[in-house]
């Protein structure tokens, strides 16, 4: 009985642990690389100050890395289902750290804007696999394992903000140094501890993305809803400066602002994670999205240190939902043999927000004033909710069916 008893139990105990040693790489390549960027925070003021562009040059090249980013999330997600998750992140890593040393070293305009490009095509591509290879776990592995991945970023991220701030007095080389030993580091962790989890499938078996996404009315709406909620997002990093310097506030109060915001997650989203692990995942989403948009529309309109602070702890909490259910939702949708390039599209409702954000944000602040922009933001943030709520029970349905053929 003992021996009978004893293979199954160490049978479970190795899998956890595959699962587990995947996940901790993963959310270790995900703070190297956050941590490590430090390069693009003050790309601007290098093209500006240490290679003579002008600000709509320099702004120009920083779109172009942008325009690159959205191709690196769909060229992630195809290349992860046709080589592997594995290739296409050490393919991403190392090509970032040509690109960045390139950028780094390049005198003339055409050089520059390749790198940049390059950049943006490469700087991306492990935001895609990575959540393709988490989606490959058991669907009951997910929101944690998602959860993590988002809070290494964010405490990445504001390493990254700080440590840059004090190395950029070396000049503005070493920044382009470090980052890419950052994502040479990332590199050597995926080809020392990720295995390739991409599901075996038949050469005959593949299908072509764009027949089975434009049948799938549940991708499809869930792409649009985070779409708009993205464009309501963005506007606490677009808007929200211009309304706080309208109130006689410096950027000082700002930076103090964003850091409630990078703290709050820090703490409280280890604490989502469990709370939110086994709820219904559209009635979370669609709190979550009200909150943001209530939340960012309230920081159009309140006057104050404390009271921004207030409105955007409201937001956070939305923000917070949202990302840790987003990736282990868009896993629940995809099938089997597109996860990779399901989960490229839906990295790709981020990028299109963060392009539409500041466009349509900047435009109703300067046209129709502060109030117009917290009624739309609100307005927003409820057709979101209604949205979400609508979408639920064919949601539930497909991430059951799915869950079932795991």
């Amino acid at each position: 009985m003992t021996t009978l008893s004893a293979a199954p139990t160490t049978t479970i105990d190795r899998t956890r642990s595959r699962l587990s040693s995947l996940v901790w790489a993963l959310t270790a390549t995900h703070f190297v690389t956050r941590a490590g960027g430090v390069a693009r925070s003050f790309l601007v003021l290098y093209l500006t100050q240490e290679r003579g562009l002008s600000a709509t040059t320099a702004g120009a090249v920083v779109a172009a890395i942008g325009v690159g980013d959205i191709g690196s999330q769909l060229l992630g997600g195809w290349l992860s289902d046709r080589i592997g998750r594995r290739r296409t992140m050490l393919i991403g890593f190392l090509g970032t750290a040509v690109a960045l040393i390139a950028l780094g070293a390049a005198t003339t305009l055409p050089a520059i804007a390749a790198a940049a490009l390059g950049i943006g095509l490469m700087g991306e591509l492990f935001r895609p696999v990575g959540s393709a290879a988490l989606a490959d776990l058991p669907p009951n592995e997910r929101i944690r394992a998602f959860g993590m991945l988002f809070w290494a970023a964010n405490v990445g991220y504001t390493i990254s903000t700080v440590a840059a701030g004090v190395l950029v007095r070396q000049g503005y080389g070493v920044l382009f140094w470090i980052n890419a030993a950052a994502a040479v580091l990332a590199a050597l962790i995926v080809w020392r501890c990720i295995p390739e989890t991409r599901p075996v499938t038949a050469e005959t078996t593949r299908r072509a993305l764009l027949p089975v996404l434009l049948r799938d009315r549940v991708m499809l709406a869930m792409v649009a809803i985070h779409i708009v909620y993205f464009t309501v997002f963005m506007q606490v990093f677009s808007t929200l400066p211009l309304v706080m310097t309208s109130d006689g506030l410096g950027p000082g109060t700002f930076s103090m602002v964003l850091a409630l915001n990078g703290i709050a997650i820090v703490v409280i989203q280890p604490i989502a994670v469990r709370l939110l692990d086994g709820r219904d995942t559209a009635s979370v989403l669609a709190v979550s999205m009200l909150l943001a948009g209530v939340g960012g529309g309230l920081s159009a309109v309140v006057h104050g240190s404390a009271a921004y602070a207030a409105a955007i702890i409201v937001w956070t909490l939305g923000q917070i939902g949202v990302s840790v259910l987003f990736g282990a939702t868009f896993a629940g949708i995809a099938p089997a043999d597109l996860r990779g390039r399901y989960m490229g599209i839906a990295s790709t409702t981020w990028s299109l927000g963060a392009v539409l954000g500041p466009l349509l944000g900047t435009a109703v602040l300067d046209h129709a004033g502060r109030s117009t922009l917290w009624v739309t933001s609100s307005a927003l943030g409820i057709a979101l909710f209604i949205a979400q709520r609508l979408i639920a029970p064919s949601l539930r349905n497909r991430t059951n069916h799915l869950a079932g053929g795991n």
